[in-house]
């Protein structure tokens, strides 16, 4: 399977003077310790980028697709349509993934599509931010900005782990993911 690894976005919330996916989490830049834990269990591992992160785009050492940057679901649908599916979806603000949650998720991945979902509990425990969520069960969840887009039937999973609940959206969350590594 494949991967996209979203890292077009204009970065607001965090403001900081570097491109997001070039935010230095524990010394790195996360996209450079999102790419080390896709490396080993995907086939090809795609950076997309926009006219926001031309710095990213230069950084990286994986193929890109280039998007117009006007957004995350239309960046998303462009980058779609350059990969055959079933693809893994991954933002780039996920310095605390690791190759053993990615294979957990391709394990987990049966057919269609897979949602991946922190509960919102967790988030608040470890103090990182929400922006999003979701009830399922009675059960309120945040989406990890992990999936896998495949054709029709889609199916959610609900994957407890701090590593998946830390997207670096801000300097607080930056800090949270600090102290986690």
């Amino acid at each position: 399977m494949d991967a996209l690894v979203m890292c077009g976005g204009r970065g607001t919330r965090i403001d900081t003077p570097v491109e997001k996916p070039l935010y230095r989490v524990g010394g790195r830049p996360m996209i450079d310790r999102v790419l080390g834990a896709l490396a080993e269990p995907m086939e090809t591992t795609y950076a997309v980028v926009s006219p926001h992160t031309p710095e990213t785009a230069a950084h990286v050492d994986v193929p890109t697709i280039e998007t117009d940057g006007e957004g995350y679901v239309a960046d998303l649908q462009t980058a779609l349509s350059a990969v055959e599916k079933p693809v893994m979806t991954v933002a780039a603000d996920l310095p605390l993934l690791t190759d053993a949650v990615v294979a957990d998720i391709l394990a987990a991945h049966e057919r269609g599509s897979l949602s991946v979902y922190v509960p919102v509990g967790l988030k608040r425990d470890i103090g990182v931010s929400i922006d999003t969520t979701v009830e399922r069960d009675g059960q309120r969840l945040a989406p990890t900005g992990l999936n896998v887009v495949g054709e029709r039937y889609e199916r959610r999973l609900v994957y407890e782990d701090e590593r998946l609940a830390v997207n670096v959206n801000r300097p607080d969350d930056a800090a949270v993911a600090e102290r986690l590594l």
